[in-house]
């Protein structure tokens, strides 16, 4: 009884959210374009669907994945599981984390697969560029950034080293990047680290901040807990740049060699 009175208050809140959009594309419709509205029945059904799967999604995460990575990141960076034993506070240094930074590289290359919105532009960019750019290779180019961004992240909370140093590096590297980048890519690079960061990678990864400053001695959630989404938009631009680079690098290396026979 109490899952459902939650779970109506989450359906309410995220009608609440949706009603906006709702408006604005119905005002369009019926005064702007001055059209109505086509298959007005399976609009109405996608609605639906659209807002009480959002509700039973926030509800999953709410009662079952952000606690459990909070609880996880709590876990792997206690002293008692690192050392198998409890140990003094300043005996704890960076390098005994490593499980930590394994388990940010795989949350944040799983959350990123399963990230709706990085499928949708991976589908949009497969369907404009006639398949030469893959689904899936677009999706596991994103990951590995986030997972690359997200373990970093990680070592940054667990040191303390202040995040503008990590930030500032991995965008004078973007720039970089950019210059000598295909063309064709940049855009779709900078899509790509934005969408990584919705529905699925958010939460976790938030919690997996939130509870690894909470357990590394002499950190402060509310200083060293957050920043991880900002590794999580950064670094998939560097990897889908870097992926573009080296393929068009080996495409005209093979034109060359096939020259020179």
């Amino acid at each position: 009884m109490e899952f459902l009175l939650d779970f109506g208050k989450i359906l309410l809140l995220t009608f609440r959210d949706v009603l906006p959009i709702i408006i604005l594309i119905t005002c369009f419709q019926l005064f702007v374009l001055r059209q109505p509205f086509p298959h007005l029945r399976r609009v109405i059904v996608g609605v639906v669907y659209v807002i009480v799967g959002l509700a039973l999604f926030l509800a999953g995460l709410d009662k079952a994945l952000f606690p459990l990575g909070k609880i996880m990141a709590t876990q792997l960076s206690n002293p008692a599981f690192i050392y198998g034993q409890d140990v003094p506070v300043d005996t704890v240094d960076w390098t005994a984390y490593g499980w930590i930074y394994l388990f940010a590289a795989l949350i944040g290359f799983a959350t990123t697969i399963a990230e709706p919105s990085l499928i949708a532009v991976a589908f949009k960019a497969s369907e404009v560029s006639a398949g030469t750019i893959k689904q899936w290779g677009l999706r596991i180019t994103v990951a590995f950034g986030v997972a690359i961004g997200i373990s970093l992240g990680a070592f940054r909370i667990v040191t303390g080293t202040p995040l503008y140093i990590y930030i500032m590096a991995g965008y004078i590297v973007v720039v970089i990047q950019t210059i000598y980048a295909p063309k064709d890519i940049i855009a779709l690079a900078y899509d790509s680290g934005g969408v990584t960061t919705s529905t699925v990678t958010v939460p976790l990864v938030a919690a997996l901040g939130l509870g690894l400053s909470e357990s590394v001695p002499g950190r402060n959630p509310a200083l060293d807990g957050f920043g991880l989404i900002a590794f999580a938009s950064l670094f998939p631009i560097i990897t889908v740049m870097g992926y573009a680079q080296f393929t068009h690098w080996a495409a005209k290396r093979s034109k060359t060699i096939i020259k020179e026979d």
